[in-house]
């Protein structure tokens, strides 16, 4: 069940990416932020309630709000035009707990390769407190394109190999995985560098010209 709540995350990952570069305006993407939102608090939800007071199923199924409550945060504010600071700092403590759900992970779980894709979620979220929270704009266009290039393949890939059963997570393929999003990283370092898409001020969420 979580791996149909991360399939959608990759969607709203996406979708949030474009609207930081301007493709999208912020109303158009509260939608879509609003119903991934509400996926990501019923389905840990779900899974708490089910999982009869086992500690490590509850352990798993928290970190899903992290996201749940960044989704409805963003949809709401960007559909009564509320300023963005508080997105921002929200996102601070999810950078902040997804460092810890990595180091879960890596020495808990056994599972590197979450590992790896908690660290860069920890990654997307520091840049969403930059860039919301303290305003720095400079880094917009470099968050927008690194959300977009990230969202996929840390969130609906590893969703459609757990779906599929061809989920595998080893040292070898967690270190495959953290090159293969090191290079993103370094590629959105180059997209940014090029002429900017059309926008107006990108920290301005609620703006219907313009944020882990």
């Amino acid at each position: 069940m979580g791996d149909v709540g991360l399939l959608y995350v990759g969607a709203a990952l996406m979708i949030n990416g474009l609207m930081l570069l301007g493709r999208i305006p912020p109303r158009s993407a509260a939608v879509l932020n609003l119903f991934v939102g509400a996926l990501q608090c019923l389905t840990p939800t779900v899974l708490i309630v089910q999982a009869g007071g086992n500690p490590d199923a509850i352990l798993a199924a928290s970190g899903l709000y992290l996201f749940g409550f960044t989704y409805l945060y963003v949809g709401i504010a960007n559909l009564v035009g509320l300023s963005p600071e508080g997105i921002g700092w929200f996102s601070l403590f999810v950078a902040g707990a997804a460092m810890v759900y990595a180091g879960i992970a890596f020495w808990h779980d056994h599972d590197p390769v979450f590992g790896v894709i908690w660290l860069s979620w920890a990654l997307l979220w520091t840049l969403f407190f930059l860039v919301l929270g303290l305003g720095m704009e400079r880094l917009t266009r470099f968050t927008g394109w690194t959300v977009l290039l990230l969202s996929q393949p840390t969130c609906s890939v590893p969703a459609f190999l757990g779906l599929t059963g061809a989920y595998r997570s080893d040292g070898g393929t967690a270190l495959l995985a953290a090159a293969i999003l090191a290079a993103l990283v370094a590629a959105s370092v180059v997209l940014t560098s090029r002429r900017p898409l059309p926008s107006s001020n990108p920290t301005e969420i609620r703006s219907s010209h313009a944020t882990r």
